[in-house]
This record gives C-alpha cells, sequence and structure tokens, in this order.
C-alpha cells in the first residue's frame, strides 16, 4: 500500500468533509487559509528550487484568490466589496509577478496582505 495515497485520500475525504458542514463564514476562511498554505509551499519549493512545485502552489494560490473574488457581492458591499476586489486583484499580480521573478519577498508580501484579511475577517464572525 502506497502510504502517501492513503494520506492524500484521507485528506480529501476530510477536507470535502469540511466544507460541506462549514458555515458562509467558515469556507472563506478556509480559502484564506488555503491560500495561505499554497504561498508558503510555494516559498518552500522556491527555497529548494523546485521550479515545477513553486508554479503549481502560486497558480493554486492565484484560483483561491479568484475564489475569494467571485464571493464578494459587490452590489451590496458598496466601497468595501469594490475594494477587496481590487485588493485581490493586486495580490493576484503580485504573485504571477513572484512566479515570473522567483521573489520571495513578493510572496512575503502577498502572505501578510491576506493574514491581514483573514484577521479582520475572523473578527466579524
Amino acid at each position: 500500500m502506497n502510504t502517501q495515497v492513503a494520506i492524500k485520500s484521507y485528506a480529501k475525504v476530510n477536507y470535502g468533509a469540511n466544507v460541506e458542514i462549514a458555515s458562509p463564514h467558515r469556507l472563506i476562511d478556509m480559502l484564506y487559509e488555503g491560500a495561505l498554505e499554497r504561498i508558503a509551499q510555494a516559498r518552500g519549493a522556491m527555497q529548494f528550487g523546485n521550479v515545477e512545485l513553486k508554479g503549481k502552489k502560486i497558480n493554486d494560490a492565484v484560483k483561491i484568490v479568484g475564489g475569494l473574488r467571485e464571493s464578494l457581492n459587490l452590489d451590496e458591499g458598496g466601497d468595501i466589496g469594490q475594494n477587496l476586489n481590487n485588493l485581490y486583484i493586486y495580490i493576484q499580480g503580485l504573485l504571477a509577478k513572484a512566479h515570473l521573478k522567483n521573489d520571495d519577498k513578493i510572496l512575503e508580501e502577498c502572505s501578510n496582505l491576506l493574514v491581514e484579511l483573514r484577521l479582520a475577517w475572523k473578527q466579524i464572525g
């Protein structure tokens, strides 16, 4: 039995179960958590020179931030919603730039921004 396959299978089932029972507020928090995890993984891959893994994790983070953008209700969100949308676009651009330039400092900036947003989100709940 391949232990890694078993672990990945468990993680998918566990993650799926968490999504099914999570409140809408928790789902957004899970997106923040996922983006931060992918950025941390990309930073690790960058340190070890694993270009393929770095690219995959950055792309995953871009998609997750896209999910955060899609969750916005721009019709009812007013200026706050539009500002968040603009910030998510900015973060996605930074992620792409970090990938192209292989720049850990840019990934750190993305992480810092997402941590601040996540902390603010948790206080809302």
